[in-house]
């Protein structure tokens, strides 16, 4: 079978997009997702996303992991098929779209800069050495000491693997302050199974636990990742957040065909 795609990296955390408006793609061959993800063998990226029809909103985000196995949100995936809808011609400025989480609403600027709102957050899990939370991911947040140096590859699957999230696993997030209100992260996910260069909504769970553990107070958060520079803003009243935002740039890298036998 012969494939066309489209290659999106939202700060470096990278995606696969087929347009599957009309149900060409096998969605439950496991084996032929996985290899369309493998950076050797394939084209290459941290997961797959197809945007279906749907009846009451613009389009639907079905995201699969490079694993081949369907998951749960992805923030910098969802920002990036935002971007694909837009290049499309589905959706102009603004849209709304379902995907496994629920309703999601978000505008995009004429230099694709993606404003997505996350779902509510109504429970933050605070222990002794790190923060529990889930902002359509679960992820684990642990501020660490030196986190340029920090071993993330193995540190994260420990905890990933851990008896703390039992067979589901959990995202796992590294964080260290730089400022009042801006944080470094580096994240190990869950079906990559190593680091990725960005996980936005990683990236939107530490902000949240940073002000739900009294880091900040602002209520607009900056967070470095490896692959740049994400936004993340909230409204925050007796530790329930809503109005969730994350925003940064979703980058259309190039267009392609492959055959899979």
């Amino acid at each position: 079978m012969r494939y066309t795609f489209y290659k999106y990296q939202g700060t470096g955390n990278d995606f696969v997009m087929i347009d599957n408006r009309d149900l060409h793609f096998p969605k439950n061959d496991t084996n032929l997702i996985e290899k369309l993800c493998d950076r050797r063998f394939g084209i290459g990226a941290d997961g797959l996303i197809l945007l279906e029809n749907d009846e009451s909103t613009d389009f639907r985000m079905v995201y699969y992991n490079s694993d081949g196995n369907e998951s749960s949100m992805c923030g910098n995936g969802g920002r990036c098929l935002v971007a694909f809808a837009k290049q499309l011609g589905i959706i102009e400025a603004e849209t709304t779209f379902i995907a496994t989480d629920g309703l999601h609403f978000a505008t995009i600027s004429n230099e694709n800069i993606v404003s997505l709102q996350m779902k509510d957050v109504d429970e933050v899990q605070q222990n002794d050495t790190h923060v529990f939370l889930n902002t359509g991911s679960p992820h684990h947040v642990q501020l660490v000491e030196d986190l340029h140096i920090f071993d993330v590859r193995n540190e994260g699957s420990k905890i990933r693997y851990s008896d703390l999230y039992g067979k589901a696993g959990s995202n796992v997030n590294f964080v260290s302050q730089t400022d009042e209100n801006k944080f470094r992260l580096r994240t190990y996910e869950r079906g990559v199974e190593d680091e990725t260069l960005s996980c936005g909504t990683g990236a939107t769970a530490v902000a949240i636990a940073m002000r739900a553990t009294g880091k900040t107070n602002s209520s607009v958060i900056e967070l470095q990742v490896e692959g740049g520079n994400l936004e993340v803003s909230f409204t925050e009243k007796n530790g329930f957040f809503t109005h969730v935002f994350l925003k940064g740039p979703a980058t259309f890298v190039f267009k392609g065909e492959i055959s899979v036998e």
